[in-house]
């Protein structure tokens, strides 16, 4: 039989091990080597929208040019359309996106534009006419280590593309 002590030695190892093995492939994101994701809005769907509660689904697509697979822990994001705020949150989704691979996500919004309705209802008067939107964020990366990779992006979309006929 192995005593008390003899088994905390072993555990000890074994905790010590596993996590020396789990850090290895985290020396890249300190190194100068450690290229940036790139993170894009490829996609939004309007899942219900009624007077009081808006629901959406954000689809974002994460680019990762390493040769090493990039753990992802979450996202912080902010969506404008034009001035009018559409969406801000965070998600707290864990995947990993593969080396020299991308990856597409989806994440849930609710929101209440009843306060800007007005703005809305004036951006949509024109539906063949391009509304600004602009995405801000950034993505939680890593493990027990990792970093913040900031995003920003800007683009149009016409509403025209979105509303039933």
């Amino acid at each position: 039989m192995f005593s008390r002590a003899q088994m905390i030695r072993i555990l000890s190892l074994m905790v010590f091990l596993g996590m020396g093995s789990a850090l290895t492939g985290c020396s890249t994101w300190f190194s100068d080597n450690f290229k940036d994701p790139d993170v894009r809005l490829v996609d939004v769907n309007v899942v219900k929208a009624k007077l009081l509660e808006q629901r959406f689904i954000l689809r974002f697509r994460i680019d990762n040019p390493n040769d090493v697979s990039l753990p992802v822990r979450g996202l912080e994001y902010v969506v404008h359309l034009n001035d009018v705020l559409l969406a801000d949150g965070e998600s707290e989704v864990w995947f990993t996106v593969p080396a020299n691979g991308h990856l597409e996500f989806d994440v849930p919004v609710r929101t209440n534009l009843w306060r800007h309705v007005r703005q809305v209802v004036k951006l949509l008067e024109n539906p063949d006419e391009p509304i600004r939107y602009r995405l801000q964020g950034q993505v939680k990366t890593g493990l027990f280590f990792g970093r913040r990779v900031h995003m920003a992006r800007n683009g149009e979309i016409i509403p025209g593309d979105y509303l039933p006929e």
